[in-house]
This record gives C-alpha cells, structure tokens and sequence, in this order.
C-alpha cells in the first residue's frame, strides 16, 4: 500500500478515535454492513477481520459470542485505539487486535472459520495486489469456512452516475486512496479458480435514496456530512427490499471448500 494511503488512515484514527468516523463518517451503510457480515458468521466461530480499522466493527461482532475474534489492521494508530477500548471494556484475550497487512497475513493457513474484509481490498492500488489479499483470506480460512469481501465496486458507481447524469448531477468519483473493485474481474478470477461464491447486493436502495433522490427532494447543502434525514428513510427501508445494481457497496461470499472436494 502507498505511504499517503497508510498516512491518510492514520490521520483519520489521530482526528476520531474510536469512532465509526475513522474509518468512513456514513453510520448507516457501516451498520448495513455490519448487519450482511454478521449473517454469515455463527456462534463459536473462529473469526478475522481484515482491515479492522478501530475495532467498531470487530467489536459489534464480537456480540455473537464468538470462539475468538482477530481484527488485523496496517495502521498502527487504528489499532493503538482498538486495543485500547478493548482495555477499557475489560475484554480477555478472545478479541485480539494486531497491526498487519492484507498481503501478507500473519496466520497460519486454514486458521479461521470465518475471514471477511471491509473496505479494505481497494486500498490496494493495482488488480494484482487486490488478488494477491483475495488469495491470502482464503488461504487462512478453514475449509468448509466462509470468506466474505464486503467492497466498493466499479460498475455500481458507473450505474450511480448514468442516473445522476439524468438530472446534470456531478458524477461521484473514488477517493484517491481507493481503487474500487471491478465485479467482472473477481467473478473472472473466482470462476477461473473454480471457487463457488455468491453476491450480496445490500445497498442498492440505500444508494438510490442517498446518492441520488435525496439532491432531487433536499438541498444538501443543509445537511453537512451524512446528516440529511433522507439517509435514514432509505437504510429502514433498505432492511426490507434490495437489489438494482446501485449498491456501490456489495458483498462477495466465498465457500472454501474442502480439498479434494469438486467445486461447481
């Protein structure tokens, strides 16, 4: 990862802490999130989390009375704060946090029954380095086990912005320290591999409400940051219908599969 990508996560854990802001300041698609990871993970279960951040992810998980649960995270700054609000809360040794790299995780292989990552592949400046952390989660999970990529994606924004080109709305655009996924190159990947996987559209209409309606029925500009009530009406009703291609964020789910075993 580039030194202004490690630079800029760390700024963000010195200015928030342990709040939800360090790593992204939109509460409701962190919590959608939270809520399609969490469906794939059990109790007693054996979890990592890849690019935990702070831990406020790592943390809502940890309530499903896991086995154990790592978070892993290259900014040291974001884990100097998750361990330290594990210490406050007077957690043991079953929820751990340790400063690594997605790259190169520093676990043996199949140690974990579940492995997902958050917004942390399109760090990851080239397609390259982006399957070289694919491989490495599934490297470290169990077979049998689950892997989940819960990512940005290329062609949802394409979609976002034709919509929004409708009505002379300014596209939206990658942060410089993301490269966003392209879902026609990890199927290609995974299907070439022959490892079975799912797609967990969680956000399309929590995006369509948020990223587009909401300039057409207010006026953003009243609404600093992700405040406008309009977030709100479309993450409830996000929780009752999904689906349409809009959800820059969507969720890939992986079947590891044991070895020897035929995969379709």
């Amino acid at each position: 990862m580039g030194d202004f990508i490690k630079q800029y996560w760390d700024g963000q854990a010195e200015k928030y802490g342990d709040s939800h802001n360090a790593s992204w300041g939109d509460n409701f698609a962190i919590d959608l999130e939270i809520q399609t990871i969490g469906k794939y993970i059990s109790e007693g279960s054996d979890v990592l989390d890849v690019g935990c951040a702070n831990g406020y992810s790592t943390f809502r998980q940890f309530e499903k009375k896991l086995k154990s649960i790592t978070g892993i995270d290259f900014s040291k700054k974001m884990i100097s704060f998750a361990n330290e609000k594990k210490k406050v809360l007077g957690l043991k040794d079953n929820i751990s946090f340790l400063v690594g790299d997605v790259r190169s995780l520093p676990f043996h292989d199949e140690s974990f029954d579940v492995v997902y990552t958050t917004r942390v592949l399109i760090n990851l400046r080239t397609w390259e380095e982006q399957k070289n952390g694919i491989n490495e989660c599934l490297r470290v999970c169990r077979s049998d086990g689950t892997v989940v990529f819960s990512e940005a994606f290329w062609e949802p924004l394409v979609l976002l912005n034709s919509i929004r080109l409708l009505k002379q709305l300014p596209s939206l655009v990658e942060h410089d320290f993301n490269r966003y996924l392209k879902k026609y190159q990890i199927e290609s990947y995974l299907n070439s591999q022959n490892i079975s996987f799912k797609v967990d559209d969680f956000s399309s209409i929590y995006y369509l409400g948020s990223r587009f309606l909401r300039e057409l029925v207010t006026k953003p500009a009243d609404y600093p940051g992700y405040s406008n009530p309009i977030n709100k009406i479309f993450y409830q009703i996000e929780g009752e219908y999904s689906g349409g291609g809009m959800g820059i964020q969507q969720a890939y789910i992986l079947k590891k599969e044991p070895q020897g075993k035929c995969q379709n």
